[in-house]
C-alpha cells in the first residue's frame, strides 16, 4: 500500500464509511485530535523506563482502543462499517477507573493543585491529557447534532482516560523520585 494517493490533495478526505468530506469536517477535527492522542502515548512509552512493562503494555492497549475509537469517528451514523467496528463502551471505562484506583493508591493524596512538568515522562504523560481533553470537547460538539450512544460511550472513555493521565504523570513523577510541583496561589 502506498503512503502517498493524492486523493486529499484539493482539502477532502474520505470517511471509513466511504463519503468524503473537507478536512475541516468535524469529524476530520475530531479525529485528528484522537490520532495527536496516540502519538503522545508512543512519545510518553517511549520516555518510560524499560522495567515498566506493565504501565508499556496497559499504554499500548490504550493505543489500540484510539484507533478504534478512531474508527467509530470515521464512520457516519446508519453506515452498515458500524457493525464491524470494535465497541467502545462502559467496559472499557471502568478498566481505566480501576487503573486509576490502583495507581492512587500507591501515590501520596493530592491536597491541592499541581503544575504539570516534572520528570520527562510526566511532563508527556501532562500534554497528552490535555490533548485527550481537546479531543474530548470535539467529540462533545460532533455528538450534539448526532447523539448517539457509541458517541457518548467514547465522550465518557475519553474523559476518564484523561484523569488516567493525570494519575500516570504524577506515578512517573514519583517513580523518578520527583514531587509533584505543588501551584502557589
Amino acid at each position: 500500500m502506498k503512503t502517498y494517493v493524492g486523493s486529499g490533495d484539493r482539502g477532502r478526505t474520505s470517511l471509513l464509511s466511504g463519503e468524503r468530506v473537507e478536512k475541516s469536517h468535524g469529524r476530520i477535527e475530531a479525529i485528528g485530535d484522537v490520532d495527536e492522542l496516540n502519538s503522545l502515548l508512543g512519545a510518553l512509552i517511549a520516555a518510560l523506563p524499560e522495567k515498566e512493562g506493565e504501565l508499556r503494555a496497559a499504554l499500548q492497549g490504550i493505543q489500540a482502543d484510539l484507533f478504534h475509537v478512531g474508527a467509530w469517528l470515521a464512520t457516519s451514523s446508519g453506515s452498515p462499517t458500524l457493525e464491524m467496528l470494535h465497541e467502545i463502551g462502559p467496559d472499557h471505562t471502568k478498566a481505566l477507573e480501576a487503573a486509576i484506583d490502583r495507581i492512587e493508591a500507591a501515590l501520596p493524596p493530592l491536597r491541592s493543585f499541581i503544575l504539570p512538568g516534572g520528570h520527562p515522562s510526566a511532563a508527556w504523560a501532562h500534554i497528552a491529557r490535555a490533548v485527550c481533553r481537546r479531543a474530548e470537547r470535539q467529540v462533545l460538539r460532533l455528538a450534539a447534532p448526532e447523539s448517539t450512544e457509541r458517541l457518548n460511550s467514547v465522550i465518557a472513555y475519553l474523559n476518564r482516560l484523561s484523569d488516567y493521565l493525570f494519575v500516570i504523570a504524577r506515578f512517573c513523577n514519583s517513580l523518578h523520585g520527583i514531587p509533584d510541583e505543588v501551584w502557589q496561589k
